[in-house]
């Protein structure tokens, strides 16, 4: 790997991770077209790194407030409307934590193909088409009860199949309960961190136990790029999604599956 391939890959990883345009469908790009290399578990570590940080960070006071009336609701018995998002937050996790562990070796052997990945760019980004032209748009994200928590997180984990894309899956699933656009992508980011997490420690314990070795030059490429591409992803997202709306990323997702199955047939 040299520093251009980190860059590039890094910056894919940040505005891939919260875009609904997956993320996996864009990383075969380089190693299909251009032929790269695998970049290894130490680089897919700190690019989860760069992203957790982004998403912490730009939510960092919904963060704080959420945890801090979590454990209120813990200890004290709160009942709040923040504690209430909190433990939404965490039963939508546990879906994908539960395919994960079941799925996670059928999946890598059975559905990260090139093929698989293209025929889901294009159909999820289709569902999502449809889904939001007909959203109600009324909800905000602490009005989720935990049905709807529930079957956000479900999306999230059926979002694990390559070129889902995890926060277009989510964002598809809320808008289809009634999230307002803005409701649906704060609840699918804050969602994404202890996914992000846990997903960041896992890839870690693996790198500990592997003895692969680790470049540091290369480690902090991936982790500044993420960071920022992530970051300003984020707040452009949710600046713009409002007036947008989803019919850009749907016409991109179309474009781009169309696109890797013609280079597939062509090679």
């Amino acid at each position: 790997m040299s520093y251009f391939e980190a860059f590039i890959l890094a910056l894919i990883q940040g505005l891939t991770e919260f875009l609904p345009i997956s993320s996996s469908a864009h990383l075969i790009l380089p190693s299909a077209i251009l032929g790269w290399e695998d970049q290894g578990l130490a680089f897919d570590v700190a690019v989860h790194v760069g992203t957790l940080l982004a998403v912490v960070i730009y939510f960092r006071h919904e963060v704080v407030t959420l945890l801090t009336a979590f454990l209120a609701s813990i200890f004290k018995g709160d009942r709040s409307k923040e504690a209430k998002l909190a433990w939404m937050i965490v039963i939508a996790t546990i879906p994908a934590c539960l395919f994960g562990y079941l799925m996670k070796d059928f999946i890598e052997v059975y559905l990260r193909s090139a093929w698989v990945i293209a025929a889901t760019t294009i159909i999820f980004g289709l569902l999502l088409w449809v889904v939001d032209r007909n959203a109600p748009l009324r909800d905000d994200e602490y009005q989720a009860g935990w049905k709807q928590a529930l079957m956000i997180g479900i999306a999230q984990a059926v979002a694990m199949i390559p070129g889902t894309s995890r926060s277009g899956a989510t964002i598809t699933a809320a808008l289809y309960l009634g999230f307002t656009r803005e409701a649906a992508a704060r609840f699918s980011f804050l969602m994404s961190i202890p996914i992000i997490l846990l997903a960041g420690s896992y890839l870690g314990a693996q790198l500990i136990t592997s003895g692969e070795p680790v470049h540091l030059g290369f480690l902090l490429t991936g982790i500044i790029t993420s960071f920022i591409s992530a970051y300003l992803c984020i707040y452009f997202f949710l600046k713009m999604i409002s007036r947008m709306g989803m019919t850009p990323f749907v016409i991109y997702r179309l474009l781009l599956g169309i696109g890797l199955m013609v280079f597939m047939m062509l090679n």
